[in-house]
Order: structure tokens, then C-alpha cells, then sequence
């Protein structure tokens, strides 16, 4: 028993005795989420995405609108209209409605996939960035501030890399 707390002991000195040897490492974090949602690029990216939000809603309300004056239509002519003729009627409205889900639906997808996409390309903007300011500076890690639990506010350097992806690229336009 006590060769083993003198073995564990000893890999403990040994461990810590590395930790020190490579502590001269330069290590920084960068908060990402800021620099996605702060960024010129990012701020377009949001404000294009919005647009486009906005311009689905707007249409498919108007297509929601026309679907139910068409069934409330359709609802009222019940007594007038021959039983044949009332299904009928009743099926169209299925299918304009099943049809307007799937709009809506392959809109979604579209607007996601946008943003997906958008935000690869921006992604893809900062990562030559970093390469580029991590070479120019020394540094060996870059973290992502999410991953760190506690860190000293001298090694975020999320406002420099901000600035450089600024100066690099102010739009990224979508498809």
C-alpha cells in the first residue's frame, strides 16, 4: 500500500513538473459567437437571412389568408351545392393546403440551409485570419471561449481577430 501512494505521488511531481517545462506555450481564446453576430459579414449575413424571413411570412400569410376565405367559402355553399360537388370542392382544398405545407416547408429548409451556408463562408473567412495572426504573434492554441471555464481577460483576443475579419471582409452575399 505504501509503494502505491509513493508511486502516485511521485507521477503526481512528474506530471507537474511537465505542466511547468511547457508552459511557455502561448495560448489565447477567441469568442466566435461575438465575432459571428458582431462582424460586418455576420451582420449582413443576419440582416439578409431577416429579409428573407420576412418576405416568407408576408407571402405565406397571404397564401393562409386566400385558403381560408376559400373554405369558409366552400363551408357556405354545403346546402347549395350537390354532395359530389361539395367533396370535390372540399379535396381541392386539401391539395391547395397540402401544397401550401410544402412551400412553406421547403422554404424553411431553403432558409436553413442558406444560413448554414453563410455561415461556412464566413467560417471560412476567419480561419485564414487566425492562421495568419496566430503565425504573426507566436501563438500555439487557439481556444474557443465557449470550451474555457475560467481564463485570464488578457488572452481573449476576440476584438483583434474582429477587427482583422473586418478589415478583410465587410459582406458576404447569399444565394
Amino acid at each position: 500500500m505504501r509503494f502505491f501512494i509513493n508511486f502516485i505521488f511521485l507521477l503526481f511531481i512528474v506530471f507537474l513538473s511537465i505542466s511547468k517545462t511547457n508552459s511557455n506555450e502561448n495560448i489565447v481564446y477567441i469568442d466566435l459567437e461575438k465575432i459571428m453576430s458582431q462582424s460586418k459579414a455576420g451582420i449582413s449575413i443576419s440582416t439578409q437571412l431577416k429579409k428573407m424571413h420576412s418576405k416568407n411570412i408576408e407571402n405565406f400569410k397571404k397564401i393562409e389568408k386566400d385558403l381560408k376565405e376559400e373554405e369558409t367559402k366552400i363551408v357556405s355553399q354545403k346546402n347549395i351545392l350537390d354532395n359530389d360537388e361539395y367533396k370535390k370542392k372540399i379535396n381541392e382544398l386539401r391539395n391547395k393546403t397540402n401544397n401550401y405545407r410544402s412551400q412553406r416547408n421547403k422554404a424553411i429548409d431553403g432558409l436553413t440551409k442558406k444560413r448554414l451556408d453563410a455561415t461556412n463562408k464566413l467560417l471560412n473567412e476567419i480561419n485564414p485570419v487566425l492562421i495568419n495572426y496566430s503565425n504573426e504573434n507566436s501563438i500555439s492554441i487557439i481556444f474557443q471561449k465557449k470550451n474555457i471555464i475560467i481564463g485570464k481577460s488578457e488572452l481573449d483576443i476576440t476584438d483583434e481577430i474582429l477587427n482583422l475579419v473586418d478589415a478583410k471582409t465587410s459582406k458576404i452575399k447569399l444565394d
